[in-house]
């Protein structure tokens, strides 16, 4: 790193001025170098939890699984979804219990501390939470999710704004209290190849909750970062609509190229990079793996508006996971240092 700290790298992205060096987007993943560009950072009002080894609940009352094979990524429990149809929302969905007194300057001092962040050398996140679409689809599963949006939609749309206006208050004190440098909003409304719903269905149900729960962020000038996998290109427009400036995983299935041409510098990708297990995997090519990230950054690194993300999941704790993500991580370092002025 030249004279650019890894928050100021990957910052100046979103003014739409050139870095000095490639920026890694970690994308809550363990890293192996020493720079950090952003770390996450947030409140915990809530006792439920299903972002644990072993699943749980999550504040809405949806019960999740998760096993070692996945490293415990946590889904909802498979057929065990607790509304069934969607017009009796009101009788099945309450509001998490608040607790009673939060002191939230104490809470964020004291979440500071436990994160050892340095905010002169690391870009602080805060958000998260709140996934509409991935909401509906844990109360009741895909099927009957998806139905339920075309079926249903008014249903849907009270279920959804009554859930963002129970988190709107608290994106504000977390966002006045902590001092985020991003605003980190997340919800994967496309699979690999394709969106679950329209652009119609998209901009009528779904756009409208997310403007509401971006407006404290954009009264407070605070840069977004949405999280959405697979092909999601098709609701770019939109997302800059409601204040986005940075997209990550920006998966390879959406066309990355026609996405930098026509947006510029006015959206930042973060992530440009997907992994393919090799079939010797175990064994993994060390070389291969570091040219895959060189060919990522050639291809979209040119004129700026880009931060590599990308990594491997797997099995809890297995070695060549590690090592190959250690790879990765380091070829970024080396071959994206100083690369605008190479």
């Amino acid at each position: 790193m030249g004279k650019m700290t890894a928050k100021e790298n990957y910052l100046c992205l979103a003014k739409g001025e050139l870095p000095e060096s490639i920026p890694f987007f970690n994308m809550g993943m363990p890293t192996f170098t020493e720079d950090k560009c952003t770390a996450m950072i947030g409140a915990r009002l809530f006792e439920s939890s299903h972002m644990s080894p072993e699943g749980g609940t999550d504040p809405w009352g949806v019960t999740y699984v998760a096993n070692e094979e996945t490293g415990f990524a946590s889904i909802p429990k498979p057929n065990d979804f607790m509304l069934t149809d969607i017009t009796k929302w009101h009788d099945i969905i309450k509001a998490p219990k608040m607790p009673e007194r939060i002191d939230w300057e104490a809470m964020a001092e004291k979440d500071y501390e436990k994160a050892e962040i340095d905010r002169n050398k690391t870009a602080v996140m805060a958000g998260g939470g709140f996934m509409p679409f991935q909401q509906l689809m844990a109360f009741m599963g895909f099927t009957e999710g998806l139905c339920a949006m075309y079926e249903e939609p008014e249903a849907v749309k009270e279920l959804l704004h009554f859930m963002a206006d129970f988190y709107v208050p608290i994106i504000e004190k977390t966002l006045d209290h902590y001092k985020p440098d991003i605003y980190y909003m997340l919800d994967d409304t496309a699979a690999k190849m394709n969106p679950f719903v329209s652009l119609k269905m998209y901009r009528d149900i779904l756009k409208p909750v997310y403007v509401k729960l971006a407006q404290p962020a954009n009264d407070r000038g605070i840069p977004i970062q949405f999280h959405n996998c697979g092909r999601c290109e098709d609701f770019i427009d939109d997302m800059l609509d409601f204040g986005v400036v940075f997209t990550d995983p920006s998966q390879t299935t959406n066309d990355l190229l026609a996405v930098k041409e026509k947006y510029a510098n006015k959206l930042v990708i973060s992530g440009g990079w997907d992994w393919v297990m090799p079939k010797t995997w175990p064994i993994v090519d060390e070389e291969a793996v570091r040219q895959t990230v060189r060919d990522s950054i050639d291809s979209y690194a040119p004129g700026g508006g880009y931060a590599f993300g990308g990594g491997v999941l797997g099995r809890h704790n297995d070695p060549v996971t590690k090592e190959v993500n250690r790879w990765i991580q380091e070829e970024v370092s080396v071959y994206g240092k100083n690369y605008y002025s190479k």
